[in-house]
């Protein structure tokens, strides 16, 4: 009888290692993983522009890359305006379609 208590408390402790490792493994397949798919996805954007690309910052900025150094861009917002930017401030690039039907 004294032992019966025992094993159930074993029991239970692998029963809560089990529990936690499927935890982590949830945790990991819902939000470590694809966010890590994300910020390679943006890295790749990032070492992909050129000159020419419309592009929109974190801010919101619309404008054309017109020069791209290691760890600048400078765009040109309108015909006068340049502004200089960080590399890591780009949001994203304008798809080439949707510049055609604006």
């Amino acid at each position: 009888m004294i032992n019966a208590p025992l094993q159930a408390a074993g029991g239970g402790g692998l029963q809560l290692i089990i529990m936690m490792v499927l935890m982590f493994a949830v945790f990991y397949f819902l939000l470590i993983r694809p966010q890590q798919k994300r910020q390679k996805e943006h890295r790749n954007l990032l070492n992909s522009l050129k000159k020419g690309d419309k592009v929109v910052t974190i801010g919101g900025l619309h404008g054309v890359i017109t020069e791209v150094t290691d760890d600048t861009i400078v765009l040109r917002v309108n015909d006068v305006t340049k502004l200089t930017f960080n590399r890591s401030s780009i949001s994203s690039v304008v798809p080439r379609e949707s510049e055609e039907t604006a």
